[in-house]
């Protein structure tokens, strides 16, 4: 399936897109409670969006912690898993890392992401741990830094 959507680091107006997206897939779809999902760390993060059109079709975050890129929020609506838009997402993600000189991609997978996440590269790390309600495992993924 061809790529119909933009994707680029959400600025301005494009945040609360990201936010509504946030809300549906996580607080509406998963029942994450609205206080851990809006944790009050957008300030400083990065968040890309994707949308087709006028839709919002794709959302994500990334912050440096401890001097790793952390992937955060990866979102996109039921209708388009599976269509490339997490793909992209994470691409974006890790070309922005590789840009700061970071050599790894962490991240929290839901455990029913594992399996995408395992395709992108990432490796399980640790056990099984509950978060806002839903099974998650740790991954990351070490960045080929040009020039290393």
């Amino acid at each position: 399936m061809p790529e119909d959507f933009t994707l680029e680091i959400a600025r301005g107006r494009d945040r609360a897109d990201c936010f509504a997206l946030r809300r549906q897939v996580f607080i509406e779809e998963q029942g994450v409670p609205e206080a851990l999902e809006l944790d009050g760390l957008d300030g400083e993060a990065t968040l890309w969006i994707a949308r087709s059109g006028s839709r919002t079709v794709g959302t994500a975050r990334a912050r440096i912690v401890s001097g790793v890129a952390k992937a955060e929020r990866v979102a996109v609506p039921a209708d388009r898993r599976g269509a490339g838009v997490g793909r992209s997402l994470m691409a974006a993600i890790e070309a922005w890392a590789a840009s700061r000189g970071l050599q790894r991609v962490a991240l929290s997978a839901q455990k029913t992401a594992i399996p995408f996440y395992l395709g992108l590269g990432y490796q399980a790390q640790g056990e099984v741990f509950e978060e806002a309600g839903i099974p998650h495992r740790t991954m990351e993924k070490s960045l080929a830094i040009p020039g290393n």
